[in-house]
């Protein structure tokens, strides 16, 4: 991989789970393509994936941005949505504001904010009731930039 950073950036378009997805499954083609570790790209994936549902589910969607060096993926979603009132609650496995309709669909199970910690390297979420959320998930990609968490 060359020292460039490659950067990206996405819609994730509101409560539209046909498109849902669409963001992190590129990312994971480019990561693919580089040539990283298939451990990594899936923590990756993982880790997107997640905050890009949450960001259609619970915030009429938002944009993602993505930059891509040879040592980390950096990935910020951003949103306008009602933001995250308690989010040490959110945090908890199971826990969910999702409505029926989107759990019935197989969605919202309350693992979305769990599963990013779990499958980041560094995770942090800065959120605003009545603003919106912004999570920042890294991934690195090498193992001496590994930074503990």
């Amino acid at each position: 991989m060359s020292d460039g950073i490659i950067r990206k950036n996405f819609v994730i378009p509101a409560n539209d789970f046909t498109l849902a997805g669409e963001a992190s499954s590129t990312v994971k083609k480019m990561l693919i393509q580089l040539g990283a570790d298939p451990q990594k790209i899936k923590k990756t994936a993982i880790s997107m994936y997640e905050a890009e549902l949450n960001a259609v589910i619970h915030a009429n969607g938002g944009v993602a941005e993505v930059e891509i060096d040879r040592n980390k993926v950096f990935i910020r979603i951003k949103d306008e949505g009602p933001g995250i009132p308690d989010l040490e609650l959110a945090m908890q496995e199971g826990y969910t504001t999702a409505p029926d309709s989107i759990r019935e669909m197989g969605f919202g199970a309350g693992m979305g904010l769990p599963n990013m910690k779990r499958y980041a390297d560094k995770l942090e979420i800065i959120t605003e009731v009545g603003k919106g959320t912004i999570v920042e998930i890294t991934v690195f990609l090498t193992d001496n930039e590994k930074e503990n968490h």
